[in-house]
């Protein structure tokens, strides 16, 4: 195991190594003793007999907002709320009864002295205090004893160990209420008593001297930081009030319940223990290390399996939500090496792709030659995720399959957030086999490696996917998926592509057998035919009209189940190009699609089989006609269908051409930028350019082309990427 953090890689020692609970909650226990001994008028509070003494369980504190109307203060908790049909509720001023949103009003301030200047942090007042007398819990207002309490202990300096360190010029601090409470260091995140009471919970376990023991003690402890800190937020909703912090995020909330030591860890340490009593490992089961991924401390090819979770872009910071419990342990993550998009630390899209594929590299390096990495992601951006497939295939990865993993339980961003993607994806990639690789190496450009290369793709692939009883279309068996792995694997090894489009496909057809779209090795039809019988209807794949090339898709899939009239195709065509379509893509005419990639049939001929087919099925008066029956050819006529393969490699090739020449239009295009063009033109124009290792004229093109259009298409990244790579940019 292997992270970049030091907090990770503490959590995952401590679940990888022998736990010692026959003596872990005793001792646990005894640090809860020593700690109340030491401190135990923290948190103590006068009963309802006014006597006898309780002790504290939490304290709900709120913060202090400013009318805007007559500079009154106002306790957020304790505010009256005013609601209004379609707004958000407003606060009523105690003093001059005026209403304001929360956003309107002020943050009162606490001006205080730290490391010789004047900082300040929210005014905060406690309104409430849970405490236990007996077995029993109640609740009171704080009195005045109380009050003084929390005074004393302001005025105390804070331990000299307690971790002062300042939170960096990052998304995730300076950002939303870490900004506005001016929350800047791990010292700020803490109120006074809740800073000695783990200060002092912290040492304590630092002098256990069983060396082992203290991991597993401080394995625990670490866990109670964040619900000591502001960021426990007091939900009055009868719930624990412990562990009320967000997940994925800094979020210090307007109302704090401050939880004492003995409140979050009484128990824990009894569940901790009978977790793990079943638990048996030894020492050398596992490695942990804390470094980047991309130098790991493994030889080549020895590992047989690699999976990794890494950050989604910009979605989580992991760096920063970890340095506060790293601060304790008084090692930081080196975010430098971090594989995040940050503007705030001029991270952008080209240095997130730069890191994950290096990782990857080193991924591949260490994993045995035909074995499986398994990448989970989320991302809603389209960049993000095409910089990720781009890394893996230039690390030397083949995707074989991405499907959804649903953890039931979302992120903070997951479950607010519209745009956000509510379901991780994972992505199933293999490390070639050494023998195709050596088979390349001897047989270089020819079109026998590339049906090498596809022979062995397919049999990595799922033969049959299924969801709720139906199939699913495989989109990795999709033709020009297949073709477009099989030119990443040729560039990648700088072997130039040996096939054009329409050989490859023309002879994907003849040497391998297709169904319902998809392309299979001969052996494994047997089993996909089986699995097609015990199915209601053939998979269907997910057509998402947002460019030239899914728009040519769109219309395959359409024209071959119903040869259709210009008339008739246009709005069904035309509904397709919504809001999905993409920004600087130009949009086609449907007439020229069908022009440049269909055959219509214009009356003359016998009706085409395809046709034939659909009217004979469709049309009772027309049924068991002959496909030269007047009737038949008239109701045929001005029908656009899709051509058989062997036609259909001539419009291919006329195709090209005519985008090739489009393409020459773009190069001598000279000092501007494109603002709208066919990504067709460029995607044939950078594959040519290629295979003429004209690869300066991919960079200069690409150059002209706005940066969200290249990042945000995969097949354009590739080729950019490895054009940049030759030139050494």
């Amino acid at each position: 195991m292997n992270d970049l953090s030091p907090a990770a890689t503490f959590i995952s020692a401590n679940n990888n190594v022998p736990f010692f609970s026959d003596s872990y909650e005793r001792a646990g226990r005894k640090l809860l003793a020593e700690l109340w001994s030491s401190i135990h008028w923290m948190y103590e509070t006068t009963h309802s007999d006014g006597k006898s003494l309780g002790r504290i369980e939490y304290t709900v504190w709120s913060e202090v907002f400013i009318c805007p109307s007559c500079s009154g203060e106002n306790v957020f908790l304790d505010a009256e709320k005013v609601s209004y049909e379609g707004q958000r509720d407003r606060i009523r001023c105690s003093s001059c009864g005026a209403e304001a949103r929360k956003e309107e009003m002020a943050l009162a301030q606490t001006q205080f002295l730290e490391d010789g200047h004047v900082q300040w942090r929210p005014k905060r007042v406690p309104v409430s205090i849970a405490y236990k007398f007996g077995s029993k819990v109640f609740e009171k207002k704080p009195d005045q004893t109380d009050l003084d309490v929390l005074r004393r202990i302001e005025e105390l300096e804070l331990p000299s160990a307690f971790p002062h360190v300042s939170f960096r010029s990052s998304k995730t601090f300076n950002e939303g209420r870490m900004r506005t409470t001016n929350t800047r260091n791990t010292r700020s995140i803490f109120l006074p008593r809740a800073a000695h009471a783990l200060a002092k919970l912290w040492a304590l376990a630092e002098r256990e001297s069983d060396k082992k023991l203290r991991v597993n003690l401080l394995y625990s402890i670490e866990q109670a930081i964040i619900s000591m800190s502001i960021f426990n937020r007091y939900r009055p909703t009868g719930y624990s009030q412990f562990g009320q912090h967000l997940t994925g995020v800094f979020y210090v909330g307007s109302q704090h319940a401050e939880c004492t030591p003995w409140y979050i860890l009484e128990g824990k340490f009894g569940r901790v223990e009978k977790a793990f009593q079943s638990f048996r490992t030894t020492y050398g089961n596992a490695i942990v290390g804390a470094g980047s991924s991309m130098a790991l401390t493994c030889p080549d090819n020895i590992i047989d399996y690699v999976f990794v979770d890494p950050p989604f872009g910009f979605n989580i910071f992991y760096a920063d939500l970890n340095k506060i419990v790293e601060a304790w342990h008084q090692v930081i993550s080196d975010v430098d090496g971090e594989a995040v998009i940050d503007d705030y630390s001029g991270k952008d899209i080209r240095v997130y792709q730069r890191l994950i594929k290096g990782c990857f590299s080193e991924f591949f390096r260490v994993l045995k030659p035909g074995r499986w990495m398994t990448v989970v992601f989320s991302n809603s951006q389209a960049k993000v995720w095409n910089a990720i497939q781009v890394a893996l295939q230039e690390a030397g990865f083949v995707v074989a399959e991405v499907t959804t993993l649903d953890k039931k339980q979302g992120s903070f961003k997951q479950v607010t957030s519209t745009n956000a993607v509510k379901q991780d994806l994972v992505i199933s990639a293999y490390k070639p086999n050494g023998g195709l690789e050596q088979r390349l190496a001897e047989r270089g450009a020819a079109p026998e490696s590339a049906w090498d290369f596809v022979q062995t793709h397919l049999r990595q692939l799922s033969v049959a996917k299924s969801k709720n009883g139906m199939l699913e279309f495989v989109v990795e068996r999709d033709p020009r998926r297949i073709y477009d792995r099989m030119i990443a694997w040729f560039v990648r090894h700088d072997v130039p592509v040996p096939l054009s489009t329409e050989e490859f496909l023309d002879g994907l057809r003849s040497r391998f057998p297709e169904r319902d779209g998809m392309v299979f090795l001969p052996e494994q039809i047997p089993e996909y035919d089986r699995k097609r019988a015990q199915s209601a209807q053939p998979p269907q794949m997910e057509m998402f009209v947002a460019d030239e090339r899914s728009a040519i898709d769109w219309l395959t899939d359409f024209l071959r189940k119903r040869p259709s009239t210009y008339q008739e195709v246009h709005p069904e065509f035309t509904a397709q190009l919504g809001a999905g379509w993409k920004k600087h893509e130009t949009r086609p005419e449907l007439s020229a699609l069908l022009e440049d990639n269909f055959l219509r049939y214009d009356g003359s001929a016998d009706v085409p089989s395809q046709i034939h087919n659909y009217l004979s099925t469709n049309y009772h008066d027309l049924r068991n006609l002959e496909k030269s029956e007047p009737r038949l050819k008239a109701k045929a006529k001005d029908r656009w269908f899709v051509p058989d393969p062997n036609k259909a490699q001539d419009l291919e090739k006329k195709r090209e051409k005519a985008l090739l020449k489009e393409f020459e239009e773009y190069r001598n295009t000279f000092g501007r930028k494109l603002k709208e063009f066919r990504l067709e033109v460029l995607r044939a124009g950078f594959k040519a350019a290629w295979a003429n290792k004209d690869y300066q004229t991919i960079v200069s093109i690409a150059n002209k082309v706005p940066e969200d259009a290249l990042q945000e298409d995969e097949r354009l990244l590739f080729w950019y990427d490895s054009a940049l790579t030759r030139t050494g940019g």
